[in-house]
Parts: structure tokens; C-alpha cells; sequence
């Protein structure tokens, strides 16, 4: 993808004079808020604080804070944690499309995949999901 066609997708970074001037950091700034108002409308609850990282076609995002205090109480035995961890998969794979069109929503890339996995010791949920080019190859570091 050429990098005016990225600039169509973003057109918020759109420099006037011509061009593109997205960083990657603008870049993960915007997936975090997406990500986060998919975890508010589609789990329920959004975490205290997320963290997006892009790599190549690579996005990793570490969010926190994002247990209820059910879940924390829940988390305090083996079968609570399996029960927490068995629904959150539940709702993440049944999201799975608006999770993808979030994504889409903000950088113009195919999805290949997504993975979820949660840690109720921490409080942690990771996402990696993984697109079908080089997100970084066009952007401003």
C-alpha cells in the first residue's frame, strides 16, 4: 500500500501541503482508543490502561485494569479463574468482527489473525493480532 493510500484512512494526520506526517505513535494511539471502546462495547467494562505496540504486521496491545470486581473475587480459586478465563475467550471470539473492523477503522490493513489470552494474577489481557502487510514500512517513526 502506497503511503497516499494510507493517508486516505487516516485522513485526520492528512498534512494540508500534500503527503502524509502519521508516526507510528499517532498510529498506536488510535488503535488503543478503538481497542478501548471495543473492550467498553463489547466486554463490558475498558481498562484502566492500554498500551499499543506495532511491529512490522505485527499489533500488540497490553491492556490493565480491566478485571470487574466480580472477576477479582472470582480469580481468588482454580475454578474461578477457569470460569473467567473460559467466558472472556467466549466473548472475545464472538466479538471477534467488530474487534477486526476496529482495527480497520483506523489503518487500512487485512486481518489475518487475532489472538487474546488474560491473566487474572495481573489483571492483564493481551491481544496480538496480525495483518497482512508491514504497517510500519510507510509511517513516520
Amino acid at each position: 500500500m502506497k503511503t497516499d493510500e494510507l493517508s486516505i484512512k487516516l485522513a485526520v494526520y492528512v498534512n494540508p501541503v500534500g503527503g502524509t506526517s502519521v508516526t507510528k505513535g499517532q498510529i498506536e494511539a488510535k488503535i488503543s482508543e478503538a481497542i478501548s471502546k471495543f473492550e467498553i462495547e463489547q466486554m463490558g467494562r475498558g481498562p484502566e490502561k492500554i498500551r499499543t505496540i506495532v511491529f512490522q504486521d505485527l499489533i500488540i496491545v497490553r491492556l490493565t485494569g480491566f478485571l470487574s470486581i466480580s472477576e477479582k473475587s472470582l480469580a481468588q480459586n482454580k475454578e474461578g479463574i477457569e470460569l473467567i478465563k473460559k467466558v472472556r475467550t467466549a466473548l472475545f471470539e464472538n466479538a471477534q468482527q467488530s474487534l477486526i473492523e476496529a482495527i480497520k477503522s483506523v489503518i487500512d490493513v487485512e486481518i489475518i489473525s487475532t489472538y487474546s489470552d488474560v491473566s487474572t494474577k495481573t489483571g492483564e489481557k493481551i491481544i496480538a493480532i496480525v495483518a497482512d502487510r508491514d504497517i510500519e514500512e510507510n509511517l513516520y517513526n
